[in-house]
């Protein structure tokens, strides 16, 4: 196993954003045709989602880790310049190929140009690995302050004119969000992290065509969107990322007994349950936001944290977070933060204009 142990670095902030639309899975199945509908609800038997929000026609991954990210540095009374690393994470960036979208948002933040700042393609385990490369930076420079932005739009699609074109029920499980966490240089914290990938199972969760790869999709297809086999995820998920778990727990000298929550990737409730089994913790201290919030890929373990802790006054939180999925990858995180410093959810309907003409 890879295990990372970062002494000195601190979750010092957390925040999310959302669109102002949420759809339920009722109201989704009430306009899909009686097929899809059927598909839709079956899925959703095991899933257990109430419903999602979805970003606007325009908004894309960036403007909610934007809009978290400026939020979370006015509640912290952080000027923007003292933020020497930024690193941006999602599947959905805001351009095909460049610029990199850390490098758009270090502009639109007002961040120093005295900042790294980079994109990492990550889904599902975007967020325990993003505090690996983040926390590592932070103890290995000068920075003392830096920024890890997590989200994705997977719901939205790229483009209409394509997700139109054919149904896909799956997508509707998808919720849209954006995340900020603000690490700090702090002696007296730390964290421990395990990282695995086995990408023999990179076709388990794939968009094949749409890329350099395969750029066009045959015409029977004409969808560009994701395919997932069910079995190998749901085999990786409940057999390879137990052992991760309980490994963390291990190089700690841990048992659930000693965590306050258990942060997982928010991908299926009947997963996660499983999860939560082989790995002792009893279900009240596995924390769940898929019901309200979907599947958020990487933003899902801190958008989890801010819908529970995002109202609390204070108390510190030992947690256990594990981020698993397309790949196939899967990351731990144990760490502690205090509830006082996430911030309630926040809504926009707000995004960037880069004046470039779209077709609408």
């Amino acid at each position: 196993m890879i295990h990372t142990k970062i002494q000195g670095v601190k979750i010092a902030g957390i925040a999310g954003a959302v669109s102002n639309t949420w759809e339920s899975i009722e109201d989704v199945m009430k306009r899909l045709d009686s097929e899809d509908s059927l598909r839709l609800k079956k899925l959703n038997e095991t899933i257990g989602i109430n419903g999602s929000y979805k970003a606007g026609k325009y908004q894309c991954t960036s403007d909610f880790c934007y809009a978290a990210a400026k939020n979370l540095l006015e509640a912290k009374g952080i000027n923007p310049s003292e933020i020497g690393v930024l690193v941006f994470i999602s599947q959905t960036p805001d351009y095909y190929m460049h610029p990199a979208t850390a490098c758009l948002l270090q502009y639109r933040l007002g961040i120093s140009k005295d900042c790294i700042a980079f994109d990492v393609c990550l889904g599902c385990s975007g967020f325990t690995y993003g505090l690996n490369i983040v926390s590592s930076i932070l103890k290995s420079s000068n920075a003392d302050k830096a920024l890890l932005l997590c989200g994705d739009t997977s719901a939205r699609g790229r483009s209409p004119k394509i997700n139109t074109k054919r149904a896909n029920s799956s997508k509707y499980l998808f919720g849209d969000s954006g995340t900020a966490t603000l690490l700090v240089k702090n002696e007296a914290e730390y964290m421990n992290m395990i990282s695995n990938t086995d990408g023999s199972g990179y076709k388990a969760i794939i968009t094949p065509y749409g890329g350099y790869r395969n750029p066009d999709p045959p015409e029977e297809y004409l969808l560009i969107a994701p395919r997932m086999d069910d079995i190998p995820v749901f085999t990786f998920a409940t057999r390879d990322v137990p052992p991760i778990i309980t490994d963390t727990m291990k190089v700690g000298g841990f048992t659930p007994d000693d965590y306050d929550c258990l942060l997982l990737h928010q991908a299926n409730l009947f997963i996660m349950k499983r999860i939560a089994k082989k790995t002792g913790f009893p279900l009240e201290k596995m924390l769940v936001s898929i019901d309200e919030f979907g599947n958020t890929s990487s933003a899902s373990i801190p958008i989890t944290m801010v819908k529970h802790y995002g109202n609390e006054k204070a108390g510190k939180i030992h947690a256990l977070a594990c981020g698993f999925g397309v790949g196939l990858s899967c990351s731990t995180a144990d760490f502690y933060f205090d509830a006082s410093d996430v911030l309630p959810l926040i809504h926009t309907d707000e995004f960037f204009d880069d004046g470039y003409k779209t077709i609408d």
